[in-house]
């Protein structure tokens, strides 16, 4: 006997669902993608403990990274109020407050979840070495002050150590370059590639206390003790690199006014570098407290100083000269002063730190010629104090030593480092570059990206929009056919035929 209607209706509901069912497995299966999901943001924090002040910076990258290191951004600048750590010697226990304001705007930027993973460190550099010099326990004990404040908050504290010259400067060499795209960039074709080695720059820095000079020379490097090498993105970098502590610009104007103490037969000292009409007086005392002035104060100076300024830029220029040992170099090749070898410099050089703010301040950061540096920098420096006083407003803390400090930086990169007529061009006088603070500190945290572990980006199979769509009709019209045979099963009349 035939199949009755029912039954009929029912395998009919049956196969078209099993077909839209497969059908809709077919869809899922084919012509789908393996897709990398973006992966998490990874977050560092690196305090600047210079002998002036601190600065905190935070960085993120991608948690991938790139050939084992980090492709680091800046997301944070914050400058922590009073002054450098090293001028809490007489209470410690202010220098670990002093950070405590930048650390919580930090915090408030790095997701929680995030906290306990972010590494954080602090990098003490010219000012901490000094005073490590002249009185290491109080120096051991403004370190631990800092240690408690930041190893109570919730990041992953790595510690606070005094910077070496030498990294200081090789970490700024580093900083520099990246941000510039030297050592690796993203390519059109959406690709990381890294530059070839004859377009890395060098790298001038001054801080208070101390100067660096950092580059690639033309040859090998003599002198090992002046190398570092580094390997960062898969390939390795080798520098010449030194640094000058005591010929920073503080340090530098503190050296200067006691060499002319010195040579003063009494209480008044005439000041070259400083403007006509110029005239203070201060504590002899405060002068000589820096390990950096290796004179002792005359026993004649029992009161204060009068200092009056001179205006005189050649003068000057000949007691700053005073503060360098040239004639250490004579006879020698490869070598800039106080005995220090050096290799020719090279290539393109970025100036940043105090040699941009003296310059900047002097109008002179763009590319102008030595010989218009130079007239520009004796001009002001001839001006009278009424005069220099009027043009600026609100510069006060610094305005009587921009004419020091142009003269001492002219000393320095001519006469010291060896920079003349064709390789001044080279020089750029900058502060960021691509939004990006010149300095140290995200040159060790794109080193320290190498040690932290990447991680694989999440895969995940994805179908083209049209697939995809295809793929949620039949299933819908699968479910929907199967509902049917259901509610068929469930509620058609027995007996019907």
């Amino acid at each position: 006997m035939g199949l009755t209607w029912k039954p009929r209706v029912l395998t009919a509901l049956l196969g078209a669902a099993v077909a839209s069912g497969l059908t809709t497995l077919i869809l899922i299966l084919v012509e789908a993608t393996d897709v990398l999901l973006p992966t998490d943001t990874k977050f560092g924090i690196v305090f600047d403990a210079g002998s002036s002040h601190t600065s905190l910076f935070v960085y993120r990258w991608p948690a991938d990274k790139e050939n084992d290191t980090g492709v680091v951004s800046q997301a944070l600048v914050c400058q922590a109020k009073g002054p450098g750590i090293s001028s809490y010697a007489s209470n410690p226990a202010q220098a670990g407050e002093s950070l405590q304001g930048c650390l919580e705007e930090a915090l408030a930027l790095i997701p929680e979840a995030q906290q306990r993973k972010t590494p954080m460190f602090l990098g003490a550099t010219a000012g901490m070495r000094l005073l490590s010099q002249k009185n290491s326990s109080q120096a051991r004990d403004i370190f631990e002050a800092v240690t408690q404040v930041l190893g109570k908050s919730p990041l992953d504290f790595w510690g606070a150590e005094l910077l070496a010259g030498q990294d200081e400067g090789a970490l700024g060499w580093i900083t520099i370059n990246y941000v510039l795209g030297m050592l690796v960039k993203y390519s059109f074709s959406g690709e990381w590639i890294q530059p070839l080695e004859g377009t890395l720059v060098g790298a001038l820095d001054m801080g208070g206390a101390s100067t660096q000079i950092t580059f690639v020379p033309g040859g090998p490097i003599l002198d090992k003790s002046t190398q570092t090498t580094f390997r960062l993105y898969g390939s390795e970098h080798s520098v010449y690199t030194h640094s000058y502590l005591c010929f920073g610009r503080d340090q530098m104007l503190s050296r200067l006014l006691a060499q002319l103490v010195q040579s003063s037969s009494g209480p008044l000292v005439r000041h070259p570098c400083y403007h006509s009409g110029y005239w203070a007086t201060l504590s002899p005392a405060a002068l000589y407290e820096s390990p950096c002035v290796h004179t002792a104060a005359p026993p004649e100076l029992a009161g204060n100083l009068t200092v009056e300024g001179t205006g005189n830029p050649g003068a000057c220029i000949s007691a700053i000269r005073g503060l360098f040992n040239f004639s250490s170099c004579q006879g020698r090749g490869h070598c800039a002063f106080n005995g220090v070898y050096q290799p020719p410099v090279r290539g393109q050089f970025y100036a940043f730190s105090n040699f941009y703010y003296t310059f900047h301040f002097l109008n002179l950061t763009s590319k102008q010629p030595l010989a218009t540096v130079n007239a520009t920098i004796w001009e002001f420096c001839q001006r009278p104090w009424k005069q220099v006083e009027a043009s600026s407003p609100g510069q006060d803390r610094w305005l009587r030593d921009y004419c020091t400090s142009g003269l001492y930086i002219l000393t320095l990169l001519l006469e010291g480092y060896g920079f003349g007529e064709e390789t001044w061009p080279g020089i750029e006088f900058r502060k960021q570059a691509g939004g990006t603070e010149m300095g140290w500190t995200l040159g060790y945290m794109l080193n320290l990206t190498r040690m932290i572990p990447a991680e694989v980006p999440a895969q995940w199979r994805a179908q083209s929009y049209g697939i995809w769509a295809a793929g949620v009709v039949f299933a819908v019209l699968t479910l929907t056919v199967t509902l049917g045979a259901v509610a068929g099963q469930l509620l058609w009349p027995q007996g019907a035929g």
